[in-house]
């Protein structure tokens, strides 16, 4: 029997006898395969593989092998405040983070926040997460954030924002470049890197290309919230589009209210859509607009957002967006008087956006998001054989998508490297991590004071109308008084 003993770095590993979504060009699903890794990569894939000796071998009769999962936009460093604002609005969001309580994170928040993130993503079996890094007030925080993704052992982007100046302010400072360079040029796949800002306004000076020209500079990319109701709007899109900043490169974060001309734009230039559903089912960024992008041909990858609200976890994502586009179709059709008879998204095409779509997005492509040989191992297994929803498997994607969770995940590999089996994460400090963040909430919570932290987890509840009911209901009344 394999123990955690037996996954050391370095030595052969096989899966036998899985299920394999191997999200390829073919989407092939293979029954009863193995995957065989040697090193950082896949070696091989196909059933009674022959291996090398000492290979290590893990069961995987019963569940999915599939690649690793992709968030292509977390603020990770928000991590500590995990479900403070869950009954807020976007507003409350902006006012708690940008205008007040966010500047009073210091590095070592950002590090806790960082670390406990980094941590969650893998026991998620997310294996890359582009940390959308807005809250890096200087560079000695931007060290803290990359401290902490390299302490963990995931695959990380780090797309580093600061939302307390304008873009064109901090991104063009030395201290920028000399940040990037010490930290994470030329480092590999295993920490890449972005620039995270957005276009709030039509100011016709366009300070933000001075932030785009450095992107061009450095041959980053850039990550943007854009279509978010009523903040980043039309002129924004348009505004990268004239100046030929609108690439292949750019990933468009949430894309909920933009108009056909947008989304025009994005398609016509490559780029791709981050769809963060709970986000903007909650905060109202606008309807998840994956049943319009699809219409548009835009490129999906999927997100979580923040833990500050929502779940840390690809499989609520994928449940979220295809549940919320499916809702949009009758709805539309409901209001034709007309019924859905074939659903047009499936729970495939959802699957391939959590991986594949993912590895598109962020320029990954080649590397990561397929179960193929040749490419970096980066690979889940889903099996709980003490769960009574872990079987039957008759239809892999919809296992995935509406019956799998956090739980199921047995197996995280990294860049071939085990980082969690048997349900049990594999040399990582929980202690370490949850002292972080009691010392950062414990300080949170003595800047603000206890009464302003407790009406910023509890915001008033409005006044809501209710309609007068022209029916009143007796029977009741009369059923009590023939029993009397």
């Amino acid at each position: 029997m394999t123990t955690a003993a037996d996954l050391v770095a370095g030595r052969p590993l096989v899966f036998r006898n899985a299920t394999v979504l191997t999200m390829d060009d073919g989407h092939r699903v293979l029954a009863g395969a193995d995957v065989l890794v040697t090193g950082e990569r896949i070696a091989a894939v196909g059933p009674n593989l022959q291996v090398p000796d000492g290979t290590a071998e893990i069961d995987a009769t019963g569940g999915i092998v599939m690649p690793g999962m992709i968030d292509t936009h977390r603020h990770m460093w928000q991590t500590a405040m995990r479900a403070y604002g869950a009954d807020w609005t976007l507003t409350q969001y902006f006012v708690w983070y940008y205008l007040n309580w966010g500047k009073k994170f210091r590095p070592q928040d950002v590090y806790a926040g960082n670390l406990l993130a980094a941590i969650e993503s893998i026991d998620a079996g997310v294996t890359t997460t582009v940390d959308w890094s807005h809250g890096l007030q200087t560079t000695d925080h931007a060290d803290a954030a990359t401290d902490a993704l390299e302490e963990a052992r995931g695959r990380f982007v780090l797309a580093y924002g600061n939302i307390q100046q304008g873009s064109w302010e901090w991104s063009t400072t030395p201290e920028f470049r000399d940040f990037y360079a010490r930290r994470f040029d030329g480092k590999g796949d295993m920490a890449g890197f972005a620039i995270a800002f957005d276009i709030p306004g039509d100011d016709p000076a366009f300070p933000e290309k001075a932030t785009f020209e450095v992107a061009r500079e450095m041959d980053v990319p850039v990550t943007t919230h854009a279509g978010v109701y009523g903040i980043t709007l039309d002129a924004g899109v348009r505004r990268m589009y004239e100046n030929g900043f609108c690439t292949p490169q750019t990933v468009y974060v949430h894309s909920a209210s933009l108009s056909p001309d947008s989304y025009h734009m994005i398609a016509a230039t490559g780029g791709s859509v981050s769809v963060s559903t709970e986000s903007e089912c909650s905060a109202g960024q606008g309807y998840p607009p994956t049943w319009k992008l699809r219409k548009y041909g835009i490129p999906v990858s999927l997100s979580q957002d923040t833990s500050v609200w929502w779940s840390g976890d690809i499989f609520s994502a994928m449940r979220a967006t295809l549940s919320a586009d499916r809702v949009m179709d009758h709805f539309e059709n409901h209001n034709e008087g007309k019924a859905v008879t074939n659903h047009h998204l499936r729970a495939e095409q959802v699957v391939d956006w959590a991986t594949r779509g993912g590895a598109k997005a962020i320029g990954l492509d080649s590397s990561v998001g397929s179960v193929e040989e040749g490419k970096k191992a980066d690979l889940v297994l889903i099996k709980n054989d003490d769960s009574p929803v872990s079987f039957p498997i008759l239809h892999p994607y919809g296992h995935v998508v509406f019956q799998a969770q956090r739980g199921d995940v047995h197996t995280v590999v990294v860049n071939g490297r085990v980082v969690k089996f048997d349900h049990k994460l594999v040399d990582v400090d929980l202690a370490k991590a949850r002292r972080a963040i009691d010392e950062t909430t414990a300080y949170l919570r003595s800047e603000l004071g206890e009464q302003a932290w407790a009406e910023g987890m509890n915001p008033e509840v409005p006044e809501h109308e209710q309609l007068a009911n022209p029916y009143t209901y007796t029977g009741a009344a009369a059923w009590k008084e023939d029993e009397e």
